[in-house]
């Protein structure tokens, strides 16, 4: 199916994975897919996605907010409570053991440890990151939606026509509500439509 690809789309695949390899995931998710299309040599698709609030450096900020984050909430170390498990408990022990702020300051496994093999030097992970299943079913996506405009080539814009009809939760946030998405997806289609 690659080979329908136009260089833009297939450009957009290969920076999904660096995407993902930056923002140290062991998958590429859509929201890669997503930054991927963001960084893709289709200026006219980037103008679109700019105008409409999304940029590579906005996406990639907002997913690192997300990564920074408390990981857990009061619900749910509520819920650990209930089970008998303290966080504050379990974070005094480690402190105790590792040394005080040990959970902020984890580090990358070294070379040469039995670790190093699945993450590089520079801080992610190494070697092929596969596809899940929902940013498997965006590349399938594409092939439809160009077939539905009986267009003989995957683009940059049948990718992201993908990411609007399937968004994960992630991609959801950062797309915008049910209205937002609809107006986007028509200005996708606008641009193709005069491309065509």
């Amino acid at each position: 199916m690659f080979e329908r690809f136009d260089k833009a789309a297939k450009t957009a695949i290969v920076m999904a994975q660096e995407e993902a390899r930056d923002l140290c995931s062991s998958t590429i998710e859509v929201e890669h897919v997503l930054l991927g299309l963001l960084a893709s040599p289709d200026q006219g698709l980037r103008e679109i996605l700019a105008a409409h609030g999304l940029t590579a450096d906005g996406v990639r900020a907002a997913l690192a907010r997300k990564r920074t984050g408390e990981p857990l909430g009061e619900e749910d170390a509520a819920a650990l409570r209930s089970i008998g498990i303290d966080l504050d408990a379990v974070r005094e022990s480690l402190e105790a053991t590792f040394g005080e702020n040990a959970l902020d300051q984890a580090a990358v496994p070294a070379e040469g440890s039995r670790w190093s093999k699945y993450w590089g030097s520079e801080g992610g992970p190494r070697g092929h990151i596969p596809f899940t299943k929902e940013s498997k079913k965006i590349v399938e996506l594409s092939l439809r939606e160009a077939l539905t405009r009986g267009d003989d080539r995957i683009e940059a814009a049948h990718l992201m026509l993908a990411v609007l009809r399937a968004p994960n939760p992630v991609t959801q946030r950062l797309l915008g509500d049910e209205g937002a998405r609809h107006t986007l997806r028509d200005a996708v289609t606008g641009y193709l439509d005069r491309a065509a």
